[in-house]
């Protein structure tokens, strides 16, 4: 069952690590002068905010162990809703990409990145992991797959930590990328935030009806079968 949950929660966790936004963030963090403090601690922030909501879905959903209980077909009709609401959402990204020529409009948020405190930086990718509202509904996704495949308390804790550990290969991999070696990473890491910052409704639209139709898909099976 702990393979099954694995094979589950991988798309999710695939496209945790992709969203543009984090990437976005953690580059400019990086960018700023305080990037060797700030760096690994948005890095920390952004581990931790995954696993906690991680950790608190799968506990919410434990009484799912009986594959037919209430719980278990609430958490089908909660990941149905969850792909039929990234369906909207990629449609939406569609609708707002930028059109070829326009200039690509960053959050406010970015731009006082350079002046934040380390404290800060922990908030900031401890939110970007977990109120962030894309991230939040991937993870709890990935979260419910795992409270519905019947594990035992060990290899929850393997699903869980396999989950944090590639959603966060981005994000921690860019600080590790900086601490060896900071020159020679600056310009990669610019190039991967341009690219991010001028695909970013492209990817996520691509991204959320890919996942949107397999959790629809899956949970839809899951309450009929």
């Amino acid at each position: 069952m702990l393979s099954q949950a694995l094979g589950e929660l991988f798309p999710a966790a695939v496209a945790v690590a992709l969203s543009p936004i984090p990437i976005i963030g953690v580059v400019l963090v990086l960018d700023s002068d305080r990037a060797r403090p700030n760096g690994p601690a948005f890095a920390l922030g952004w581990v931790a905010g995954l696993t906690i909501v991680s950790v608190l879905v799968v506990i919410l959903a434990g009484a799912a162990s009986d594959p037919g209980s209430d719980t278990a077909t609430g958490i089908n009709w909660l990941m149905a809703g969850i792909g039929f609401v990234f369906l909207i959402m990629g449609a939406r990204q569609w609708k707002k990409r930028p059109r070829r020529g326009e200039t690509v409009e960053m959050p406010n948020w970015m731009a006082s990145i350079d002046a934040i405190s380390s404290t800060k930086a922990l908030g900031l990718g401890a939110a970007l992991a977990a109120a962030n509202p894309k991230n939040l509904a991937l993870t709890l996704a990935a979260s419910a797959a795992i409270a519905n495949a019947e594990l035992g308390g060990a290899d929850t804790a393997i699903a869980i930590a396999t989950f944090v550990a590639i959603g966060s290969i981005s994000v921690v991999g860019a600080v590790a990328f900086y601490l060896a070696s900071p020159t020679r990473a600056q310009e990669p890491l610019a190039a991967v935030r341009q690219f991010m910052a001028d695909n970013n409704a492209t990817i996520m639209m691509v991204i959320l009806v890919i996942l949107g139709a397999k959790l629809l898909g899956d949970a839809l099976a899951g309450v009929w079968s």
